[in-house]
């Protein structure tokens, strides 16, 4: 009797064993492949299910957003300027069958595949495009990599560059030709104010060379201005017709 009790015991803690094993939970954002004898049977979760040990396998996907650095890349723009550049890429799994079916570890490959296609859409831009357009890079960029992991059940939500790095001597050409730039619109808009003013110097020509009487009133309002300088001896020049009217005998 006892080896029969030994015997039903053992029988009942293996079976409760082997049913402990065969329990899985898994939370809100995990999810459950489930392979049947290595083929694909179907996804489970979340929850609390059972997976029949030595017949079905298990494989468990993380369904939450994934944080991924991009290694820093080196560069070289389409201007030849050597840079590095580094990145972060916000992808989740939205198909976990074709996330573990389709690519060995779909993380490595993500990263990889970041690395590559900020290497490939940087190269085709100029330097201050990546200095000045990053957000419109971050889109193409995003795009891409969409594109290319769609097959993987990977759905890439957002790439931000993060930092370029330029070489020292770089740094100083560009600040030279900051430089250059700016003075090159101060002398433009220099030039266009000395136009305007010339233009506006020729209004009032015109205008004084229609009537005298104003001509001769300017004259005398500059005299009236300069009158109140007396360190200096001024020879100013007076207008004939002024002359002539003042040479007239009176009647």
């Amino acid at each position: 009797m006892m080896i029969g009790d030994i015997g039903l015991g053992g029988v009942a803690l293996l079976l409760i064993l082997l049913a402990a094993a065969s329990i899985r939970i898994l939370r809100e954002y995990e999810r459950g492949v489930i392979f049947l004898l290595g083929r694909f049977w179907k996804v489970k979760g979340p929850g609390i299910f059972i997976v029949v040990p030595g017949i079905q396998q298990m494989v468990r996907v993380d369904l939450r957003l994934v944080v991924m650095d991009v290694p820093s890349q080196d560069v070289i723009s389409r201007d030849n300027v050597s840079v590095k550049v580094n990145a972060v890429v916000y992808f989740r799994v939205v198909d976990p069958q074709k996330a573990i079916i389709q690519v060995e570890n779909f993380l490595d490959a993500t990263s990889q595949l970041a690395q590559t296609t900020l290497r490939s859409v940087l190269g085709k831009h100029e330097l201050d495009d990546m200095l000045a357009e990053r957000e419109r890079l971050n889109v193409d960029i995003q795009q891409i990599l969409d594109a290319q992991t769609d097959a993987w059940g990977i759905k890439v939500a957002n790439v931000e560059i993060k930092h370029v790095d330029i070489d020292e001597s770089m740094v100083r050409a560009i600040a030279r030709q900051a430089e250059a730039e700016r003075e090159r619109r101060a002398k433009v808009i220099h030039a266009e104010g000395e136009m305007q003013a010339s233009e506006k110097l020729l209004q009032a020509a015109l205008v004084l060379a229609q009537s005298p009487q104003a001509m001769q009133l300017r004259y005398l309002q500059t005299l009236s201005n300069i009158a109140g300088d007396k360190t200096n001896t001024i020879i100013f020049p007076m207008p004939l017709d002024i002359i002539e009217m003042l040479a007239k005998p009176r009647a």
